[in-house]
């Protein structure tokens, strides 16, 4: 799906959808990748290294899509708690491939210090078929909320909570995309019937993370920006000093009120939270970078936490 056209061709201008055009829109979608293939398996191999728990299934195909978490072995309450969050937005690659490849490759220089909780796949149906969406036309990253509409928030939000402990910090991995503008912003407005201005979207080309204003930590953000920055390059503000409507706070930071908009970093009180934007179509940045990018950002974070 590669639409510019300011007329999204499902719906009527001006009219919310009902029931006939989210069935349009769930019609069109197809598998275009294999969450087995290119998910479960990388989950399901870490499964000697890391403590390994089905959290729940998603309805549309329960055993094409199990929800599965990583978590480090032998939580100490001494130890302060992280929680990682990737492909909640499940067309947002290196989200999901990101958190995959720290775990991997890096979580294990940190076992002694702090305990992590990874959820590397939030929404696998999104995985597979590149949509910001689930089949319900409901966007899991504005459903962190009780009675979700979203069953991958819900299954996200419940999991995290048993946990019964306080994070320290939650670092949530997402990309923002050419396709948010040719796309996924189209159909959100036609959905809801509203007008869509396609010279009025600007896409930040470039890395930047997304703080909690209402809980905002600039150093935190600043030393996420600049492990980044050794792997990838950070988005600039535009002419109106924003990224993605948002006013620049510092270099390659903006700020969202994230609980106030359900979104997957106000899940918890963790006071130190981070939402990465990676640029996958950026013609400087390759998808290894990007995944590099991810892993960066995590580390940077922790690095941060550990030297507080």
């Amino acid at each position: 799906m590669n639409r510019t056209l300011e007329r999204y061709p499902i719906g009527t201008p001006g009219q919310p959808w009902g029931d006939a055009e989210r069935a349009q829109w769930r019609a069109q979608a197809q598998i275009q990748r294999s969450y087995a293939e290119e998910v479960l398996t990388k989950i399901t191999a870490l499964g000697d290294r890391f403590d390994l728990c089905q959290y729940g299934a998603l309805s549309y195909d329960p055993d094409r899509y199990p929800l599965y978490a990583l978590q480090s072995r032998d939580w100490h309450p001494d130890r302060p708690k992280v929680l990682i969050t990737g492909g909640v937005h499940g067309y947002e690659t290196s989200g999901v491939q990101g958190a995959l490849a720290f775990m991997d490759q890096v979580a294990e220089r940190y076992e002694d210090q702090i305990d992590l909780l990874a959820l590397p796949c939030i929404s696998p149906w999104g995985y597979e078929t590149i949509n910001r969406w689930n089949p319900l036309c409901v966007d899991p990253n504005r459903s962190f909320m009780e009675n979700s509409p979203s069953e991958e928030a819900a299954a996200a939000m419940a999991y995290v909570a048993s946990q019964g402990v306080n994070f320290l910090a939650h670092l949530d991995l997402h990309e923002t995309t050419d396709s948010d503008k040719t796309e996924f912003r189209p159909a959100l407005m036609a959905r809801d019937g509203k007008p869509f201005d396609a010279a009025s979207e600007h896409i930040p080309d470039g890395f930047y993370t997304v703080d909690d204003s209402d809980r905002a930590q600039p150093a935190f953000q600043r030393a996420i920006i600049e492990a980044v920055s050794a792997v990838t390059h950070i988005a600039p503000a535009d002419e109106k000093g924003e990224i993605i409507g948002a006013p620049v706070q510092q270099e390659g930071v903006i700020h969202y009120p994230k609980k106030q908009l359900f979104l997957c970093g106000g899940m918890t009180d963790a006071p130190y939270v981070t939402t990465t934007e990676v640029y996958p179509d950026s013609p400087n940045a390759s998808p290894a970078q990007c995944n590099a990018a991810q892993v960066a950002a995590v580390v940077g974070a922790l690095d941060f936490l550990l030297a507080r």
